[in-house]
């Protein structure tokens, strides 16, 4: 009896965990803009549900986990200034005691590069966090690969 209770109890764990990994309430999708023969801009949009919010890059120490854009560095490209990001909606939060900017229903990021070659492959990792009004799951960290021509 004992071992089909612990059985039972593992296989309802196992069920339990499976679904909650399977969550996963924002979608990403890349691309690029091209601004002249050395210059473009990559965009990385996230699609989020309904009831989920993602947070802005520019979340003040003490808050949730900020958005994070990290390209891996190249010498086919360069970086020319910060990612930058439309407004965002800010609120209180009492759990963190502070105004935290975030974004709801989608959001496109963007970075200027200055092209070194004409053909390339931007990649790099966007960490980010995703909350609803009763939970919050685990930071994530998603890799991308840009073509770009």
């Amino acid at each position: 009896m004992k071992k089909i209770t612990l059985i039972l109890t593992l296989v309802f764990f196992s069920a339990v965990g499976a679904f909650a990994q399977l969550e996963n309430p924002v979608s990403w999708s890349y691309g690029y803009k091209k601004i002249s023969a050395t210059e473009g801009v990559i965009l990385i949009k996230a699609t989020i549900e309904d009831d989920w919010h993602i947070y802005s890059q520019n979340v003040k120490p003490g808050g949730p986990n900020k958005t994070i854009l990290k390209f891996t560095p190249s010498k086919d490209f360069t970086l020319v200034g910060k990612a930058t990001e439309p407004k965002p909606i800010t609120k209180y939060e009492k759990v963190f005691k502070m105004d935290v900017p975030y974004f709801e229903n989608e959001v496109v990021f963007q970075q200027k590069v200055k092209l070194n070659k004409a053909t390339t492959t931007v990649k790099g990792k966007i960490e980010f966090m995703v909350c609803n009004d009763t939970q919050c799951l685990p930071p994530s960290d998603v890799t991308f690969s840009i073509p770009v021509k």
